[in-house]
């Protein structure tokens, strides 16, 4: 072959080599000319890459002969040059790096790109990240929702050859549920005041999410006033703060009350009462120590036989009948217990 044949065939490999440039390419290359708004780098084809000033960190102290790798933009700019990133190079050479460090069991974040009908993917560098359909997450219905959004999920396979991970993002989810719901059962106890956001309103009561376990409250513990559906007083999607009345571990079950937070009828006449005050009652029932008198007020104490009369030997049949008026001096008022005790003054005939 004379040099002129030989010539010919150098500038077609050339012009072939070049006709093969992609966009998102990653190539090797040198810096050949210096200006103000960048440099023009030599990837070995028939045209040079212009890279711009902004896509080196130090520009100043770039020399001519630098090499390093860079990725193709654009096929061609205004100067008839492709355009690279220096940036995107290394953001894909440190993901590479961060692929080879990934080991079996290991954590990946990553970001969907795309799906098919049987997997996710993903890249990370010069890999590509697949998640199988029955390992994505169970928060995702619909498949096309998922791309673009980053994700975690556990390493179960690796191939280094074919540059492939496989990763399960429902196996994370399993282990940080399971990692939450045993710090939900070493830190849960009775008196606790929790929030929790209502799941599911049944017509008995209503299942209640705290810290990603369910927990149940019964209707009769909503409210201080007879309810005839939990919806009265508590709306699904929205949250609340609870007060945990019992926790039984075995069978893994939690009771919570919102009545037990809010200031009872009961309490409120309560504070309103005064040791030594008289007030008017009603015998409302007979026991074997004492009476129950009703006030005025609706509120119900007790009469106890040692405070009706001095006399040992008389019973408090003896003393007061079943629906008599009385009058009653309060002698004490349990506010935490919600009790009052009363002494009698006198009948009224």
């Amino acid at each position: 072959m004379n040099e002129m044949n030989e010539e010919v065939f150098n500038l077609e490999a050339i012009e072939k080599t070049f006709t093969t440039y992609k966009r998102g390419q990653m190539f090797d290359g040198v810096v050949v000319i210096k200006r103000e708004d960048g440099c023009i780098f030599n990837i070995g084809g028939k045209n040079d890459a212009f890279l711009p000033k902004s896509e080196v960190e130090n520009y100043q102290s770039l020399k001519i002969g630098d090499r390093f790798k860079v990725i193709i933009l654009n096929s061609k700019n205004d100067e008839g040059m492709l355009e690279v990133s220096k940036k995107q190079a290394d953001n894909q050479i440190i993901a590479t790096q961060n692929a080879h460090k990934l080991k079996l069991g290991s954590k990946a974040t990553f970001v969907i790109t795309s799906v098919n009908p049987d997997k996710y993917l993903s890249k990370m560098g010069e890999f590509i990240i697949e998640v199988p359909s029955n390992e994505m997450s169970v928060q995702i219905r619909d498949s096309r929702k998922a791309i673009g959004k980053q994700f975690e999920g556990i390493v179960t396979e690796i191939d280094k050859n074919e540059k492939k991970i496989v990763v399960s993002i429902k196996m994370l989810e399993s282990q940080i549920k399971q990692n939450i719901e045993e710090m939900f059962w070493r830190s849960i106890f009775i008196n606790k005041i929790v929030s929790g956001k209502v799941k599911k309103i049944l017509d008995y009561g209503a299942f209640v999410t705290v810290n990603g376990v369910d927990c149940f409250i019964h209707i009769s513990n909503l409210s201080h006033q007879r309810i005839e559906n939990p919806s009265e007083v508590i709306k699904e999607g929205e949250e609340y703060t609870f007060k945990v009345i019992e926790v039984d571990r075995e069978n893994k079950k939690v009771a919570l009350s919102l009545k037990a937070l809010q200031e009872s009828p009961k309490l409120k006449i309560l504070k309103e009462l005064k040791v030594g005050e008289i007030h008017q009652g009603e015998v409302v029932k007979i026991l074997k120590f004492g009476a129950l008198i009703k006030l005025e007020n609706s509120l119900i104490g007790l009469l106890h036989i040692k405070n009706a009369t001095n006399e040992n030997n008389k019973q408090i049949y003896e003393i007061v009948k079943l629906d008599e008026k009385i009058n009653v001096e309060i002698l004490e008022i349990n506010i935490e217990e919600e009790r009052i005790a009363f002494k009698l003054v006198n009948k009224i005939s």
